[in-house]
């Protein structure tokens, strides 16, 4: 490849043959943006940090466990969006009431599951040990265990475990043979 170089002279040209590429620093792109996953742990993660630093006496992340967990979740419940009803309540356990009543609106269990989740996945990117993350402790599990069974019957609604369909296989057989199907889980 050639170069033109200007000398002292602003009438010539010293041509300068070379090899090497015109730019030889590596041009790097900006990273990619993270994930929306991504992002909402790292705010989720920023808002248990700064609940930790709030609380009196502020709790520093290597002593807060599963007690100052379940303190966020229940914190967490006052900014809820979910009507669930009380036990006294003319509406406990109907799906789709047909008027206002005056109970709380809660955080959704399926929300504070998949909050629990995106912390714990946090916390272990942070530096914790898997086997000592009190996002996973069993009295987190057990109130998230809890708050599924008291919801699915205070709103009516079932949050059974969905199960994959079983897929339909016709087997072909000899001529003169009907066609059998058989069910299969795949």
């Amino acid at each position: 490849m050639d170069f033109a170089a200007a000398s002292g002279n602003p009438n010539s040209l010293n041509v300068i043959s070379s090899s090497f590429p015109i730019c030889s620093v590596p041009i790097s792109l900006p990273p990619p943006p993270p994930s929306r996953y991504e992002s909402q742990k790292r705010r989720d993660w920023n808002t248990f940090c700064q609940y930790l630093r709030n609380h009196r006496p502020q709790i520093s992340l290597s002593l807060f466990n599963s007690a100052h967990v379940l303190e966020f979740l229940r914190y967490l419940d006052q900014f809820g969006k979910t009507k669930i009803h009380n036990q006294s309540c003319p509406f406990f356990g109907v799906p789709n009431p047909p008027a206002p009543c005056p109970c709380p609106l809660r955080q959704a269990w399926g929300s504070l599951d998949a909050l629990v989740g995106r912390l714990r996945a946090a916390y272990e990117e942070h530096g914790g040990k898997p086997e000592a993350n009190p996002f996973g402790a069993r009295a987190v599990r057990l109130f998230l265990h809890d708050v599924r069974d008291f919801q699915s019957k205070s709103r009516g609604i079932s949050y059974d475990k969905k199960r994959k369909r079983q897929k339909q296989k016709v087997a072909l057989q000899a001529p003169g043979v009907t066609h059998s199907v058989k069910p299969t889980i795949e």
